[in-house]
């Protein structure tokens, strides 16, 4: 049984807020350091409860690093990092393990095991916590590929039986398997069509919603950037140049952001906001995707597209 996937609207992406929400992930003076390469200086970052933060920059900018060390796959050099108010690096095992019983993860590529079926990538997650019943395990693995849109037929295929696009999902049902409130996506849409891009972009706005997640993605597509994100991180010069909505970010004067966002598909990505999201954008993203825009600071030459 497929999942209706509804519309990805302007409520989705930014729901209306009775109060300033709670910070969710709290990232303050962090560095990172490689030997003598120096990944992140002084960063600062944060996210609040219900949105979806996309982390955009360059290669080699940091992004996946900064991510690892939020779940807390790596070390900070300095620095701190809070998630829901707790100091990743200083808590105790028993508190550890409940954060990230609070976190899900869908790695690039979906990163499922290749030696399990369908049925059990999902059911791992929640083997981990000890002994389910069968009925009570089964009833929840069919509950999260339904919630992702895969038939009942796929559970008992193995992962290179699948497309792309299902690997994708069976990812995410396995991210969601423990209920979690964060969930964390690395380049969600990377290696599927533009039809499997689109549905995949709708999936997540539907789970985003339906379950009240805070999400946090890196990416590189530029359309999956301004379709889902409440705000935009900027990663560039080892640091977050900018964390604001998409259309406020387009316009800050800066090689980076004027080459990554202005360029002719930055352009067509921007300019499908919707209407009132739309008029503030600035004059340079409103040129026609064909022409080029009128930049007051030089770019950074080679990324003209967006990349």
């Amino acid at each position: 049984m497929m999942t209706e996937m509804s519309e990805v609207t302007p409520q989705t992406r930014n729901p209306p807020e009775a109060h300033e929400p709670d910070l969710v992930i709290e990232v303050q003076d962090l560095c990172k350091s490689y030997g003598k390469t120096v990944i992140h200086k002084n960063l600062q970052f944060d996210v609040r409860r219900g949105e979806i933060v996309a982390i955009v920059g360059g290669s080699g900018s940091g992004k996946t690093t900064l991510v690892r060390q939020i779940i807390a796959l790596e070390r900070p050099t300095s620095g701190t990092i809070k998630v829901f108010g707790e100091n990743i690096n200083s808590v105790d095992a028993q508190t550890a393990r409940l954060m990230r019983c609070r976190t899900g993860m869908l790695f690039q590529q979906g990163a499922l095991f290749s030696a399990m079926s369908v049925f059990d990538n999902v059911a791992q997650p929640i083997r981990e916590l000890g002994r389910v019943p069968e009925p009570l395990l089964r009833d929840i693995v069919m509950l999260k590929l339904e919630m992702v849109g895969l038939p009942f037929k796929h559970a008992y295929k193995m992962p290179a039986a699948l497309s792309g696009g299902m690997i994708k999902r069976v990812g995410i049902a396995r991210a969601i398997a423990l209920e979690p409130e964060l969930l964390f996506l690395d380049e969600p849409t990377a290696g599927l069509d533009p039809q499997s891009s689109e549905e995949f972009v709708q999936l997540i706005a539907t789970l985003h919603r339906m379950l009240g997640l805070t999400v946090v993605m890196v990416t590189h597509d530029l359309d999956t950037t301004v379709s889902l994100s409440t705000r935009v991180a900027v990663l560039a010069e080892q640091r977050v140049l900018a964390c604001a909505p998409v259309e406020q970010v387009a316009g800050i004067d800066h090689p980076f952001i004027h080459d990554y966002f202005l360029g002719a598909r930055g352009r067509r990505a921007l300019q499908a906001l919707p209407a009132e999201r739309r008029r503030q954008l600035c004059e340079a993203a409103l040129a026609p995707a064909e022409a080029g825009p009128r930049l007051t600071s030089r770019p950074t030459p080679g990324n003209e597209d967006g990349k």
